[in-house]
């Protein structure tokens, strides 16, 4: 039987989420964390920090020093929720958002570059088995917590 641990680092690795700098863009270096950061706080409206920290599974105060380092290179913007003082809503600035597209437009590249390597065929296996992989996680009750 295939080794699957060994076939999960192996991928992890060549997609880069182990790097220290994802990408470089606009002058910046990007980490894979705040790449996610900036992909989840641009889709959402108007998310609250603690969304994004469960949405991306971060602890609080580690996500709050991710924040401040992308609010002090002028990508992020935080503000207290007029409604409830306690609860910060997150928004990229327009330099966040540049970013955030560039970051996207490297990444889709990168991914049509390496389905490129693949016939229609094995695309769309590929593609069907990512989805059944991902709704199979959510279903999971002991992922990450051994």
């Amino acid at each position: 039987m295939e080794n699957l641990r060994e076939m999960f680092q192996i991928m992890t690795r060549r997609f880069g989420l182990l790097n220290k700098v994802c990408c470089s863009t606009g002058g910046l270096d990007i980490t894979p964390i705040q790449s996610h950061i900036l992909y989840e706080i641009d889709k959402q409206h108007n998310p609250s920090m603690q969304q994004i920290a469960e949405i991306l599974g971060t602890e609080i105060t580690t996500f709050s020093r991710q924040i401040q380092t992308l609010i002090t290179m002028n990508l992020v913007r935080k503000v207290s929720d007029p409604n409830d003082r306690r609860v910060y809503v997150l928004s990229l600035t327009a330099e966040g958002k540049q970013i955030a597209s560039q970051v996207d437009h490297k990444m889709n590249a990168f991914l049509t570059e390496v389905f490129s390597h693949m016939n229609e065929f094995e695309r769309e296996t590929v593609i069907r088995s990512i989805k059944l992989l991902n709704e199979s996680m959510a279903k999971s009750k002991t992922c990450c917590s051994q």
